[in-house]
């Protein structure tokens, strides 16, 4: 199980290596672009219900830390559904309860 630190809150987000490896890519490219957007998640189990947002921009510090010590592989059909995701409206959608997970389809305005 990764961690991404954002801002300068010491709480983590806690979000499986796998999943972390995907959107960490994503995010680097986004931000190198100068893009901002919003990255959301349910709440896994375990923990208080609901959802977060987090507006991601290149003035607020990012940290990703994995529990593996080997990278993970890069799946590109899910690192084009995250990019895609990334790119709407809606922002970036992850599910961090899922090892496999895929971005959540983006709702109609």
């Amino acid at each position: 199980m990764g961690s991404l630190f954002y801002g300068s809150s010491e709480r983590a987000i806690h979000i499986p290596d796998r999943v972390l490896a995907h959107i960490k890519v994503v995010i680097a490219t986004k931000l190198r672009r100068g893009e901002s957007f919003t990255m959301s998640w349910r709440h896994p189990s375990g923990e208080t219900a609901g959802r977060s947002t987090i507006w991601i921009q290149p003035s607020i510090p990012l940290r990703f830390v994995f529990g593996s010590i080997e990278p993970e592989m890069l799946d590109p059909a899910l690192l084009q559904a995250y990019a895609n995701s990334a790119n709407s409206s809606s922002g970036l959608t992850v599910d961090i309860d899922v090892h496999d997970a895929a971005p959540a389809a983006a709702e109609a305005p």
